[in-house]
């Protein structure tokens, strides 16, 4: 097919294939861009937290009667949650990975380092911890029951003994093996790691470290307060929640039990605004690639409808219904190509946009030759309709009148 007369008719034309090829690259730089964003919020949503999230939930206890003393509340809590039908393992702890709260601290390789070498959160577990989150042990051992002490909170943390993550033993320790090494928590605390987990996340999903994380082997009540995650066997953790729930309450009416939370739940909250944001990204882009293509319907319609007479000329002279077919189809790729050119120009410049401002990654090189197909398809769908209607133009249309 000849392509001069179809540029020179889009050349009469200039304003509606201007708008059309705006569109398309606006619509591919958009799009490009919005998909990999998404792409990161999911790959984020599916990170493991490096615990058994299926099976565990996480709860607090809050002591208000006089004479309350949680320590020993806590330790008799521990004892009764450990013997309960369905129930795995049980240990104290001050906070869970995707919990959006806890405690961090900096880890350093020298006495008084001015400047940390990690960053890491502290879960205060005892020696059921590791059992009790379903974490895997890949080096070194577990705490000894000995080994876990009484602190009082607001005392500064200095324990003797840490089990880190693998991500923090390789930052502290590159190549190394970390366990029986030293390191120092609140700066002039020598602390021996004796352990290493597979992976441990960090409650903050925003966290730059988010896998380095350390066990401390610790008891400490926040005040009259006391938080417990407990791991159950498969399948049976919403009945023992319940049955937790209504057991604790009744050993000991001088307490509130606090919200019983799944793992499951927990994530949910936490990546609440990642999901939201993908739900209103595949919104927009859903929004755009309509309107494009409904763009193109409406200016190939338009086009049909002003070009009737012409078609029926051609269709005269012994243009088949298969060539008027192939005309407005070329001509909606030379427009759609011609913004797709543009289009690429403008997703690069955005994704450098985006790393300029939001510390984002670039957009990967193959994100827009997938773009510039799927529009090309979209664009070909689009104008099918008007140009199947433009191919049953009879010739019969040129000899009639104005």
């Amino acid at each position: 097919m000849e392509i001069r007369p179809i540029l020179s008719a889009l050349m009469r034309s200039k304003v509606s294939m201007i708008l059309i090829g705006l569109q398309v690259a606006l619509t591919l730089a958009i799009v490009c861009n919005a998909l990999f964003i998404i792409g990161q919020r999911l790959e984020r949503m599916d990170r493991p937290s490096g615990i058994n999230e299926s099976d565990t939930f996480w709860f607090g206890s809050n002591g208000f009667a006089p004479g309350y003393e949680a320590t020993s509340v806590q330790k008799a809590d521990l004892a009764l949650l450990r013997g309960m039908p369905g129930v795995v393992d049980a240990a104290p702890t001050n906070s869970l990975p995707l919990s959006n709260g806890g405690w961090g601290e900096g880890i350093g390789l020298q006495p008084n380092q001015k400047t940390s070498t990690a960053q890491t959160t502290i879960y205060l577990v005892d020696d059921h911890g590791v059992a009790t989150l379903g974490t895997q042990l890949v080096a070194g051992r577990n705490f000894k029951p000995e080994e876990v002490q009484d602190i009082t909170f607001g005392d500064n943390l200095r324990p003797r003994v840490v089990i880190v993550s693998k991500a923090l033993a390789e930052r502290l320790f590159p190549g190394e093996d970390a366990v029986g090494r030293t390191i120092y928590v609140n700066e002039d605390n020598a602390t021996t790691i004796i352990g290493v987990v597979e992976r441990l996340q960090q409650p903050w999903v925003d966290s730059d470290s988010i896998e380095f994380a350390t066990l401390v082997p610790a008891f400490m009540p926040y005040g009259n307060a006391t938080r417990y995650a407990v791991r159950t066997e498969p399948g049976r953790r919403d009945e023992v929640m319940k049955a937790v729930e209504q057991k604790l309450g009744e050993t000991n009416t001088g307490r509130i039990i606090g919200r019983m939370r799944s793992m499951e739940q927990i994530r949910a909250d936490a990546y609440s605004g990642d999901r939201a944001m993908a739900i209103i990204l595949g919104t927009v882009i859903f929004a755009l690639l309509a309107i494009t293509a409904l763009g193109i319907v409406g200016m190939a319609s338009f086009w049909v409808a002003q070009r009737t007479r012409q078609i029926g000329t051609r269709r005269a002279l012994g243009a088949t219904k298969g060539d008027i077919l192939r005309y407005f189809q070329t001509e909606n790729f030379i427009i759609t190509t011609l913004g797709l050119v543009a289009g690429a120009v403008l997703a690069y410049a955005f994704s450098l946009w985006l790393m300029q401002q939001y510390q984002a990654p670039r957009l990967p090189w193959y994100y827009v030759p997938i773009g510039f197909v799927c529009l090309w398809l979209l664009g070909q769908l689009a104008v099918l309709g008007p140009a199947l209607r433009a191919s049953r133009v009879p010739p019969a249309v040129a000899t009639r009148s104005v």
